[in-house]
């Protein structure tokens, strides 16, 4: 019997600890080839779905990215128009973006105050996850407590 699963894949919401910035890369490639992104990318056969986050962080923004949250799973099966995938994603505060710079998949990075992003094209689901991180930053007891009854499916 053959299986046909989603494709694992990680995202890192790089944040400032500090004032209300976020990272994010402009990807170089299709799909959404200069589309502002969360980093992230495949899961390595092998891998741990932590040192992936880290290592596509570094990656795609020359940032070793060291104390990462999980935030949230998103599985949406039309997430990726390649195929679905499911992205487990990470929050990684940082103190500051000293050293970020562009590389591998990345064609461009920068550094976006909160409320510039809705200006923004943004790719995959990336805009939901971005929306969901806002709403948990606001309040996070409320936000926790609102997406808990979502576990049992719909």
């Amino acid at each position: 019997m053959i299986y046909k699963n989603p494709a694992p894949t990680v995202d890192a919401i790089i944040y400032s600890k500090h004032d209300d910035k976020l990272l994010l890369i402009k990807r170089k490639n299709q799909p959404f080839k200069g589309y502002w992104a969360l980093p992230g990318g495949f899961v390595d056969y092998g891998e741990s779905v932590e040192n992936a986050c880290i290592r596509e962080s570094l990656e795609e923004t020359s940032m070793k990215i060291s104390h990462i949250y999980l935030f949230g799973v998103y599985s949406d099966p039309d997430r990726d128009p390649r195929g679905h995938s499911m992205s487990t994603v990470f929050l990684a505060p940082i103190e500051d973006f000293k050293g970020a710079k562009a590389a591998d998949d990345a064609e461009d990075l920068k550094i976006f105050r909160f409320d510039e992003l809705s200006a923004l094209k943004i790719a995959f689901d990336h805009s939901k996850i971005i929306s969901d991180f806002l709403k948990f930053l606001k309040d996070p007891e409320s936000y926790i407590r609102k997406r808990l009854p979502l576990i049992k499916g719909e």
